[in-house]
């Protein structure tokens, strides 16, 4: 993984001279500063202005999803090893980690056995997507009845026999959280309580000798997917983000008229209690009264190194909507020199992770 930085000074992007605001212009929010002052955008033209840019999109996303909690002074990690599994390749450790006062995590570790007396592994996260079985999902122990489909999301099994430390924490309602009571806790919503676990995650890693903490990236698949962008943008100690089947600008996500209905509206399904419920409080699910697209989101990790894996028969995550994203993002990298940080993946495949486009992933 190569280590970035952001350029300071000011660097002239010509790409911006098209006019107009939002995706129906054919540019996209990742591309503009909010004035401050009525609903003037300001086009970003330097990496200066790109800085300013990530700030007031990690501030837009605290608006959509509460605050992020500090994460110093919290107690000792305490983290209980319940289960040991050894393979040819790596150990794998269930743990529960102490990741605040009363917040526990239930977490796979994957520590790879060492062929060449190396001390130090790079380490990614992984998240799993929405199944009821949480962290056994990325070890290929899903609940996806095609065996083939279970295997393609394997990840976190994968990158181990790969040498890479691995940690995968089940996300809140899923797995050994599966009781998880949004109500009773600290947070406006379940994507923040699942960041700030998966910064603990990190906090963790780099608490153990094994790994380079120069080394460190995250990968997710669907619900794991966009979380995967959500724990990149706010923590850059992560180096990489994968995204799979993940994501598509907001105007071009429909889950049908049915699910809509049930969901009380086309976004709907972003604002159950486990995700992003303000959607719907306080933006009542309208496109553009929500403070956050996804373009910025890839704008805010910038210009650390970002795939996306978007099948074109991903009927959850609408691919034109993640091309219109990536033309954004593509803008936004290129002003840091740096557009071969930004990878996107179409294969013809459904709601998946095909293999060859795992390989893919893991060579990026």
């Amino acid at each position: 993984m190569k280590k970035h930085l952001f350029i300071p000074g000011a660097l002239l992007f010509g790409l911006l001279s098209l006019g107009g605001y939002g995706q129906q212009s054919g540019e996209g929010r990742a591309l503009y500063l909010n004035s401050g002052s009525g609903q003037k955008k300001i086009p970003i033209t330097t990496a200066k202005q790109l800085n300013q840019k990530r700030k007031q999109v990690l501030d837009s996303l605290q608006s959509a999803m509460g605050k992020l909690p500090p994460r110093k002074g919290n107690p000792p990690f305490d983290a209980k090893i319940t289960e040991t599994q050894n393979e040819p390749a790596y150990t794998r450790l269930t743990i529960v980690l102490t990741v605040a006062a009363h917040e526990q995590v239930s977490a796979y570790l994957y520590l790879p056995v060492s062929k060449d007396n190396r001390k130090r592994f790079p380490a990614m996260l992984a998240l799993h997507e929405t199944d009821d079985r949480g962290k056994r999902s990325p070890d290929g122990q899903g609940s996806r009845p095609d065996p083939e489909i279970r295997s393609n999301l394997a990840y976190a099994k994968e990158l181990a026999e790969r040498g890479y430390v691995v940690i995968a924490p089940d996300y809140p309602s899923f797995g050994d959280s599966k009781n998880y009571d949004f109500k009773a806790d600290r947070y406006a919503s379940g994507t923040m309580k699942a960041i700030f676990n998966h910064m603990r995650c990190i906090d963790y890693l780099l608490s153990r000798k094994e790994v380079d903490p120069e080394r460190i990236g995250v990968i997710g698949h669907s619900l794991g997917g966009h979380n995967a962008m959500f724990a990149g943008a706010f923590d850059t100690r992560l180096k990489v983000v994968v995204a799979s089947c993940g994501w598509t600008l907001f105007d071009f996500y429909n889950i049908g008229a049915g699910a809509s209905q049930a969901y009380g509206g086309r976004l709907g399904p972003w604002a159950q209690d486990r995700y992003m419920p303000l959607l719907r409080d306080k933006y009542h699910l309208d496109p553009e009264r929500i403070p956050f697209d996804f373009d910025e989101v890839i704008a805010a990790i910038a210009p650390r190194a970002f795939f996306s894996n978007s099948p074109v028969n991903d009927s959850n995550f609408d691919v034109k909507g993640v091309e219109k994203g990536m033309e954004a993002a593509k803008k936004v990298y290129s002003l840091l020199n740096d557009a071969g940080s930004l990878r996107l993946s179409t294969p013809v495949a459904g709601h998946d992770f095909p293999k060859s486009t795992r390989e893919e992933a893991y060579r990026f």
